[in-house]
């Protein structure tokens, strides 16, 4: 049950790894390299207490798959930062927490609403799972060609088109900030009584701040999975998953999450989990309220800048955007005459500054309470100089996001069928054995299963023209793409 008046200073895991150190323990147990004497050079350069920190379960310390000591104490004080009734640690990011949720709420066969612009982790948990997804088209916002969320009237047609739903699943917010309205999205679904599962990998911050858009727990979504690792301080592959109620038994998703994650938990990334909670717990109001306060300047010194854009809350009430995520800084650079490829590559090789994306049209940095003024001043004035050493163009927008495909066979029957390697040139028609996604943001182009257009293949090739990170495909290049052999 969420627990009220507990103390948020304690770190029950944290401390107990630390006396574990303390103690001097003589250690007769993996990890191999026993406290970094077996890897000197690593030791040498993260320091020896890194290493001493780097244990495995046992009585003390607690055993991450079935919890009942300083494990389990932490993710009630997770559970209740967060307003939720049950949390778990996740150390293979936000990944498994996807898959666990739909496999948790869905068996084989059952229907899941899923936006198209989902993460590929979602397209895994449909696999695992054996669900069928039934895809939703996002609002696309056409200036700046990114897909923004999930109106209502979309949800509720596709319920009315399809009564025997099992679950829906939503983002929130996305990846360049927008946010539909999960509020009324859960009322409708749960009066259908569906399911709500919601990705807020980039969300785990707006828990602490009122600024921010709701959240999945208060809007009474009944799952939730963050990456507390991308905006809310913890390490990198740390993340937990949320539970708003029990209509999902509780030992039926630890049950799942037991399927697909290890036996042997990163004790780094869990001590990073305990102390990021009790941080953002104590203190994140405060801090987050310096990050809107230095991004909103750096926001409006950037939209000063002849030829660059930077898109915030004035896209509230377009279409798809209910609330919009203020820490996504978005820039639109097309008046500069650059892809967001290029600029991407022209801060980092020129100003030795490194952004969280790129797509044909705008890059995007990601602000956090780990940020200070003077890197947003550092953005600000790179952006100033390349604009001052560039002829500003009528705005050169490529808008050009192709149509989402579609879905034939379900992912599930797809990933077991025999499938060829053909030509991408030669895949018009055929149906993909394989997804082929940009990452960041790892929102599939192709989904396996689904119909190859030319337009899929003219896209494909604007990435690969502009250096784009393609993934998922087994040639590398994806001069060719793995088709269904079903001839």
């Amino acid at each position: 049950m969420y627990l009220k008046n507990i103390d948020q200073n304690l770190t029950p895991l944290f401390d107990a790894v630390k006396k574990y150190i303390d103690d001097e323990v003589i250690p007769f147990h993996v990890p191999g390299h026993k406290h970094g004497k077996g890897i000197p050079e690593l030791m040498n350069y993260l320091g020896k207490r890194v290493l001493n920190m780097d244990v495995n379960g046992m009585e003390d310390l607690d055993y991450f798959n079935n919890p009942t000591g300083v494990i389990y104490e932490s993710e009630r004080l997770l559970a209740d930062a967060f307003g939720a009734q049950k949390a778990f640690f996740l150390v293979n990011g936000t990944t498994s927490g996807i898959q666990a949720m739909i496999m948790s709420a869905c068996k084989p066969g059952d229907k899941i609403i899923i936006p198209r612009n989902a993460h590929k982790s979602v397209i895994g948990g449909i696999i695992l799972s054996g669900a069928v997804p039934i895809y939703v088209e996002p609002e696309i916002n056409e200036e700046l060609g990114i897909a923004n969320g999930i109106t209502v009237e979309k949800i509720e047609n596709t319920i009315k088109s399809h009564p025997n739903v099992k679950a829906l699943f939503l983002i929130n917010p996305t990846y360049y900030g927008f946010t539909s309205d999960i509020k009324t999205i859960v009322e409708i679904a749960h009066s259908h009584d569906i399911l709500v599962l919601v990705d807020e990998a980039h969300g785990s911050h707006m828990y602490f701040h009122e600024d921010f858009p709701l959240t999945a727990m208060k809007s009474g979504a009944d799952m939730s999975t963050l990456s507390m690792h991308k905006t809310g301080g913890s390490l990198t592959q740390s993340s937990v998953l949320m539970m708003g109620n029990t209509k999902i038994s509780p030992d039926k998703v630890k049950k799942t999450l037991n399927l697909i994650y290890t036996s042997s938990a990163s004790y780094l990334l869990m001590c990073s989990l305990d102390v990021a909670r009790k941080h953002m717990s104590i203190k994140g109001r405060e801090l987050l309220e310096n990050t809107l306060q230095m991004v909103r300047w750096a926001r409006d010194e950037i939209n000063k800048i002849e030829g660059v854009y930077a898109f915030g809350k004035e896209l509230v009430g377009y279409p798809g955007c209910f609330n919009f995520d203020e820490t996504k800084l978005g820039i639109n650079v097309r008046n500069l005459g650059y892809t967001g490829y290029e600029m991407e590559s022209k801060l980092r090789k020129e100003y030795n500054i490194q952004i969280e994306l790129a797509d044909l049209n705008n890059i995007l940095a990601i602000a956090s309470i780990g940020d200070v003024k003077e890197n947003f001043e550092a953005l600000i004035n790179s952006l100033k100089d390349i604009s001052d050493k560039t002829k500003i163009k009528p705005y050169n927008k490529i808008n050009f996001l192709p149509k989402y495909p579609d879905s034939i066979v379900s992912p599930r029957e797809a990933y077991y069928m025999k499938k060829k390697l053909v030509k991408l040139s030669d895949s018009e028609g055929e149906i993909a054995g394989e997804i082929v996604m940009a990452y960041p943001p790892g929102i599939p182009v192709i989904c396996i299963g689904e119909i190859i257009t030319k337009e899929i293949i003219d896209y494909i090739n604007i990435l690969k023209g502009e250096n784009c990170q393609l993934q998922g495909t087994d040639d590398p290049l994806v001069d060719y793409i793995k088709i269904l052999d079903i001839k």
